[in-house]
């Protein structure tokens, strides 16, 4: 872009509006930040960073914004416990690269090839133990304070239910808000973060330590997002009445989302994704200007220096979290559902029961695999299950 359309494009009209779309993101943003226990600046910054990357890399051609991503919740929080976040972050950035290969094999290969690796019947259950696997996590939030946990519980669902234009887009923040002004009226909010913090701040980078193991636990839990992506290109495509996957092509995109998150993982940040409520927001307000969420971008990075916004959201009450949580982590599991019944995967078939059955015992179950110091388990342990499974395991013949 050459100064002069630059400067057409900088209107207040934009600039507003990307404000407003970085509104609409903001709450899930540092949400994964805040439930990882991490600096939600740093999750500011690197989603920032990571979008104006996305957008040099697919030439400016989709209308997306790179936020946190929920998938790596369970897994981030595990592996930061047996690794350290040091360590979990190289897995992080090895996340990155394996969008990366994924970006090669189909530009190679086709998106079929995607399609045939990890498919519905797979996918599903790594996302519904995504979900679940968090499930004690949210409730160990909420019981330090349950009628504040109902409120902010009652407000997402609520906003989710019943929630019209563009408050049905942002229930978490919603929720959030809700929560902490009743919080702040009971007493129950602390106020020396924000007190304590300086209103310029470098966010609290952290740099990556190189750990094989956290790495080979990080990798496998990039299948469930590397399918989100797919589903969040043809559905902002068909906002646009544009094909993505053609042009600028799905490689791109994918190596855009691949090369934002391991950025991400060297600053010290979660991995990112394209958020389905900035595309719910673009089908609102029919804006599908790229440059609107390059603005988003810019603002995101101004953000993560203000030291007061990352204040505040240190002051947000633990139980106000799990509340949200609680609806949170099962409608990522409920996706996973939702993800087998679209596809019309035949629960019917002894094959899929086998597969579903087997990555969901596996997943829950904590079952481990350790050799020597190797280890692999959970979510990552679940999918690749899954994946050899499907890959092994002969498909049903028609009529049988």
């Amino acid at each position: 872009m050459n100064q002069k359309t630059f400067r057409n494009q900088l209107t207040v009209k934009n600039t507003v509006l990307g404000v407003q779309f970085l509104f609409v993101a903001f709450g899930a943003t540092v949400l994964v930040p805040l439930l990882v226990g991490i600096d939600p600046s740093v999750a500011l910054f690197t989603a920032g960073v990571g979008t104006l990357i996305f957008h040099l890399i697919t030439r400016g051609q989709v209308p997306v914004f790179l936020g946190s991503s929920f998938a790596f919740i369970a897994p981030i929080i595990e592996a930061t416990k047996l690794y350290g976040w040091a360590g979990t972050l190289s897995g992080i950035i090895a996340v990155g690269v394996v969008y990366g290969i994924v970006s090669v094999l189909v530009k190679a290969r086709g998106i079929t090839f995607v399609e045939r690796l990890f498919p519905a019947v797979v996918v599903g259950p790594v996302i519904m133990i995504i979900g679940l696997s968090l499930a004690s996590a949210a409730v160990d939030m909420a019981k330090t304070d349950w009628p504040l946990a109902v409120i902010a519980l009652a407000t997402a669902i609520t906003v989710v239910i019943f929630g019209k234009g563009m408050a049905k887009l942002i229930p978490i923040f919603i929720a959030i808000i809700v929560g902490y002004l009743v919080a702040v009226i009971w007493g129950k909010v602390d106020y020396s973060a924000i007190a304590e913090a300086s209103w310029l701040t470098l966010p609290e980078f952290t740099a990556p330590q190189f750990n094989w193991q956290a790495i080979l636990y990080m990798i496998p839990v990039a299948i469930a997002p590397i399918i989100e992506h797919v589903g969040d290109m043809y559905a902002i495509g068909g906002v646009c009445d544009k094909n993505f996957i053609e042009k600028p092509g799905l490689n791109r995109t994918l190596l855009g989302d691949g090369i934002a998150t391991a950025v991400a993982g060297f600053f010290g940040g979660v991995p990112n994704t394209t958020y389905s409520e900035v595309t719910g927001a673009i089908t609102l307000t029919k804006i599908t200007n790229p440059f609107v969420l390059r603005i988003a971008a810019i603002t995101a990075i101004v953000f993560a220096f203000v030291g007061k916004i990352s204040g505040f959201l240190k002051t947000i009450p633990q139980a106000v979290l799990g509340g949200i949580m609680l609806l949170l982590f099962g409608m990522i599991a409920s996706i996973g559902i939702r993800s087998l019944v679209d596809s019309k995967i035949n629960m019917g078939e002894t094959r899929n029961q086998v597969i579903v059955s087997v990555v969901l015992t596996v997943g829950i179950g904590g079952a481990i695999i350790e050799y020597g110091t190797f280890s692999l388990a959970g979510i990552g342990l679940a999918a690749l299950v899954g994946i050899l499974l499907n890959l092994l395991l002969p498909q049903t013949k028609k009529g049988e």
